[in-house]
Protein backbone atom coordinates (compact mmCIF):
# COMPACT_ATOMS: atom_id res chain seq x y z
CA UNK A 1 0.00 0.00 0.00
CA UNK A 2 1.39 3.42 -0.91
CA UNK A 3 2.57 5.73 1.84
CA UNK A 4 2.92 9.50 1.63
CA UNK A 5 5.80 11.55 2.99
CA UNK A 6 5.65 15.34 2.99
CA UNK A 7 8.32 17.95 3.44
CA UNK A 8 7.94 21.70 3.83
CA UNK A 9 10.72 23.87 2.49
CA UNK A 10 11.30 27.50 3.38
CA UNK A 11 12.72 28.32 -0.04
CA UNK A 12 12.11 27.21 -3.59
CA UNK A 13 15.85 26.50 -3.95
CA UNK A 14 15.68 23.87 -1.20
CA UNK A 15 12.59 22.31 -2.75
CA UNK A 16 14.19 22.29 -6.20
CA UNK A 17 17.29 20.56 -4.86
CA UNK A 18 15.15 17.92 -3.14
CA UNK A 19 13.08 17.25 -6.27
CA UNK A 20 16.21 17.00 -8.38
CA UNK A 21 17.72 14.48 -5.96
CA UNK A 22 14.45 12.49 -5.79
CA UNK A 23 14.47 12.17 -9.56
CA UNK A 24 18.12 11.06 -9.55
CA UNK A 25 17.15 8.37 -7.03
CA UNK A 26 14.54 7.01 -9.42
CA UNK A 27 11.35 8.65 -8.17
CA UNK A 28 8.97 9.24 -11.05
CA UNK A 29 6.75 12.17 -11.91
CA UNK A 30 3.78 10.04 -10.87
CA UNK A 31 5.17 9.89 -7.31
CA UNK A 32 6.25 13.51 -6.71
CA UNK A 33 3.91 16.44 -6.08
CA UNK A 34 4.78 20.05 -5.36
CA UNK A 35 2.63 22.99 -4.29
CA UNK A 36 3.72 26.58 -3.76
CA UNK A 37 2.19 30.03 -3.74
CA UNK A 38 2.24 31.72 -7.14
CA UNK A 39 3.61 35.09 -6.13
CA UNK A 40 3.79 36.20 -9.77
CA UNK A 41 -0.02 36.11 -9.99
CA UNK A 42 -0.85 37.01 -6.41
CA UNK A 43 -3.22 39.94 -6.28
CA UNK A 44 -3.63 40.00 -10.07
CA UNK A 45 -6.43 37.50 -10.57
CA UNK A 46 -6.13 35.58 -13.82
CA UNK A 47 -4.77 38.43 -15.94
CA UNK A 48 -1.49 36.56 -16.47
CA UNK A 49 -3.12 33.36 -17.61
CA UNK A 50 -1.21 31.90 -20.51
CA UNK A 51 1.49 34.59 -20.52
CA UNK A 52 5.17 33.93 -20.07
CA UNK A 53 6.34 35.21 -16.72
CA UNK A 54 9.12 34.70 -14.24
CA UNK A 55 7.83 32.10 -11.83
CA UNK A 56 9.03 31.33 -8.37
CA UNK A 57 10.21 27.87 -9.32
CA UNK A 58 12.71 28.96 -11.96
CA UNK A 59 14.95 26.09 -12.97
CA UNK A 60 14.45 22.52 -11.78
CA UNK A 61 16.57 19.57 -12.71
CA UNK A 62 18.62 21.68 -15.11
CA UNK A 63 15.58 22.71 -17.12
CA UNK A 64 14.03 26.17 -17.14
CA UNK A 65 10.32 26.02 -16.41
CA UNK A 66 9.74 29.76 -16.05
CA UNK A 67 8.85 30.23 -19.71
CA UNK A 68 7.21 26.86 -20.34
CA UNK A 69 4.61 26.39 -17.62
CA UNK A 70 1.18 26.80 -19.14
CA UNK A 71 -2.17 27.34 -17.51
CA UNK A 72 -3.66 23.96 -16.69
CA UNK A 73 -0.57 22.08 -17.89
CA UNK A 74 -0.22 18.46 -16.92
CA UNK A 75 2.82 16.74 -15.45
CA UNK A 76 5.10 15.27 -18.05
CA UNK A 77 6.35 16.68 -21.29
CA UNK A 78 9.88 17.50 -22.32
CA UNK A 79 10.95 19.23 -19.12
CA UNK A 80 9.42 16.65 -16.78
CA UNK A 81 7.40 17.06 -13.62
CA UNK A 82 7.74 20.74 -12.90
CA UNK A 83 7.37 21.84 -16.49
CA UNK A 84 3.75 20.88 -15.98
CA UNK A 85 3.19 23.37 -13.20
CA UNK A 86 -0.44 24.31 -13.29
CA UNK A 87 -1.69 27.61 -11.95
CA UNK A 88 -4.80 27.45 -9.80
CA UNK A 89 -6.59 29.75 -7.42
CA UNK A 90 -7.50 28.05 -4.16
CA UNK A 91 -10.05 29.73 -1.86
CA UNK A 92 -8.39 31.03 1.29
CA UNK A 93 -4.89 30.73 -0.18
CA UNK A 94 -5.00 32.50 -3.51
CA UNK A 95 -2.99 31.65 -6.61
CA UNK A 96 -0.78 28.58 -6.39
CA UNK A 97 1.43 26.51 -8.65
CA UNK A 98 1.08 22.74 -8.42
CA UNK A 99 2.53 19.72 -10.20
CA UNK A 100 2.25 15.95 -9.93
CA UNK A 101 -0.60 13.73 -8.80
CA UNK A 102 -1.68 16.18 -6.12
CA UNK A 103 -2.11 18.88 -8.77
CA UNK A 104 -4.64 16.66 -10.52
CA UNK A 105 -6.59 16.29 -7.31
CA UNK A 106 -6.51 20.05 -6.77
CA UNK A 107 -7.77 20.74 -10.27
CA UNK A 108 -10.89 18.74 -9.56
CA UNK A 109 -11.33 20.15 -6.07
CA UNK A 110 -10.29 23.80 -6.45
CA UNK A 111 -13.60 25.00 -5.04
CA UNK A 112 -13.20 22.73 -2.01
CA UNK A 113 -9.75 23.99 -1.17
CA UNK A 114 -6.41 22.39 -0.52
CA UNK A 115 -7.49 20.56 2.63
CA UNK A 116 -9.84 18.19 0.83
CA UNK A 117 -7.26 17.25 -1.77
CA UNK A 118 -4.67 16.59 0.94
CA UNK A 119 -7.10 14.35 2.85
CA UNK A 120 -7.71 12.35 -0.32
CA UNK A 121 -3.94 12.06 -0.65
CA UNK A 122 -3.68 10.44 2.80
CA UNK A 123 -2.81 13.51 4.87
CA UNK A 124 -4.84 14.09 8.06
CA UNK A 125 -7.07 17.16 8.15
CA UNK A 126 -5.17 18.92 10.95
CA UNK A 127 -1.87 18.56 9.09
CA UNK A 128 -3.51 19.68 5.86
CA UNK A 129 -4.58 22.91 7.57
CA UNK A 130 -0.98 23.43 8.76
CA UNK A 131 0.30 22.90 5.19
CA UNK A 132 -2.22 25.43 3.92
CA UNK A 133 -0.77 27.99 6.35
CA UNK A 134 2.78 27.12 5.26
CA UNK A 135 1.86 27.65 1.60
CA UNK A 136 0.13 30.95 2.43
CA UNK A 137 3.44 32.08 3.97
CA UNK A 138 5.23 31.28 0.72
CA UNK A 139 6.77 27.96 1.70
CA UNK A 140 6.86 24.97 -0.64
CA UNK A 141 5.18 21.61 0.04
CA UNK A 142 6.68 18.56 -1.63
CA UNK A 143 4.93 15.20 -1.26
CA UNK A 144 5.97 11.74 -2.39
CA UNK A 145 3.50 8.87 -2.53
CA UNK A 146 5.21 5.52 -2.99
CA UNK A 147 6.11 2.23 -1.28
CA UNK A 148 7.19 2.24 2.36
CA UNK A 149 10.83 1.59 1.50
CA UNK A 150 10.98 4.39 -1.05
CA UNK A 151 9.31 6.99 1.17
CA UNK A 152 12.02 6.41 3.79
CA UNK A 153 14.53 7.49 1.13
CA UNK A 154 12.35 10.47 0.23
CA UNK A 155 12.18 11.56 3.89
CA UNK A 156 15.98 11.39 4.11
CA UNK A 157 16.32 13.46 0.93
CA UNK A 158 13.85 16.04 2.26
CA UNK A 159 15.85 16.41 5.49
CA UNK A 160 19.19 16.59 3.65
CA UNK A 161 17.82 19.46 1.57
CA UNK A 162 16.46 21.58 4.40
CA UNK A 163 12.83 20.53 4.90
CA UNK A 164 11.76 21.75 8.33
CA UNK A 165 8.68 19.55 8.61
CA UNK A 166 9.04 15.97 7.34
CA UNK A 167 6.13 13.67 8.13
CA UNK A 168 5.21 10.18 6.91
CA UNK A 169 1.48 9.47 6.57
Amino acid sequence: MPTTVTGVFRTQREAEAAVKQLRKQGFGDNEISIITKDTAREGRGDQNRGRDRDMELGEVGGEDVSQGAAWGGAAGGAAGLLAGLGALTIPGIGPILAAGPLAGALTGMAAGGLGGALIDYGIPENEGRRYEEDIKKGEVLVAVKSSDTKVADAARIFRENGAHDVVTH
